[in-house]
């Protein structure tokens, strides 16, 4: 069973920054390339959305309220994704969800807070 770790929530103020990631420590660092890496949301009382995802194409997309102000990465060697996060909002604070998929498996992290309070 892929295990994910995500690291990096907290409190921050509004207009602050976060850096989240979310590391893959047992997966088999050749097959790491071949998921779709995404980060999702779910604030009290709503849906989870998705946030930002990183196909195997390459191409980056991100949700329409947070585009221009989170960025998603990937470091293939240490199994990581991460999700910088930029001029945070208090609409941003949320339960964040990484999620390794791919055709045969669909892996999510624990979920990590982060706050965007005064």
């Amino acid at each position: 069973q892929v295990r994910l770790v995500e690291t990096g929530g907290g409190l921050v103020q509004p207009g602050g920054s976060l850096r989240l990631s979310c590391r893959a420590p047992n997966m088999i660092t050749s097959v790491f390339w071949t998921y779709n890496l995404a980060w999702y949301r779910q604030a009290p009382g709503k849906k989870r959305e998705l946030v930002a995802e990183f196909s195997t194409s390459g191409r980056p997309n991100y949700a329409d309220s947070v585009l221009g102000r989170f960025t998603i990465s990937k470091d293939n060697s240490r199994k990581t994704v991460y999700l910088q996060m930029n001029s945070l909002r208090p609409e941003d604070t949320a339960t964040y969800y990484c999620n390794f998929r791919s055709s045969s498996a669909d892996h999510w992290g624990q979920g990590i807070q982060v706050t965007v309070s005064a």
